[in-house]
């Protein structure tokens, strides 16, 4: 099995709704992202030949993805009242609204989803709240 491995970060806040301790109030976090590829055969023609895939590729998927979230409030869709909504936007708050609770594990999945749908051959994302914790998802095998 052949491998590639990239990170990459970025700084958002967000709460966890329904959720009883510090994390129900709005908080920050330098998110980090490691992103895993795997496959089996290296690709046997053209400027990748020999390569999982082109490092400079996978480097920008990552990145692109983790500049969508930088500097953004993270909220669960339906968590806010609309008229809170409204207030933030009109304030121009930059926010980034997805469909699933904020935690760490769902984010990890959505990395994993957005680079799976770009077709690189992702087998695992990691993704640290802190330096010392983190969750993941990886491919089912």
């Amino acid at each position: 099995m052949y491998g590639l491995k990239t990170e990459s970060s970025f700084d958002a806040s967000h709460f966890l709704t329904d959720y009883h301790g510090k994390c129900e109030n709005l908080h920050g976090h330098r998110w980090r992202v490691v992103a895993y590829l795997e496959v089996e055969r290296l690709q046997t023609e053209g400027t990748c030949k020999d390569m999982v895939v082109d490092f400079g590729d996978f480097k920008a998927a990552v990145r692109a993805l983790t500049d969508k979230l930088d500097h953004h409030f993270i909220i669960e869709e339906g968590s806010l009242a609309p008229d809170t909504l409204a207030c933030l936007e009109r304030e121009g708050f930059a926010l980034f609204t997805v469909p699933f609770r904020t935690t760490a594990e769902n984010l990890a999945k959505w990395f994993f989803d957005e680079l799976a749908a770009q077709g690189l051959p992702v087998s695992q994302v990691d993704v640290y709240e802190t330096p010392n914790n983190c969750a993941f998802y990886r491919k089912d095998v």
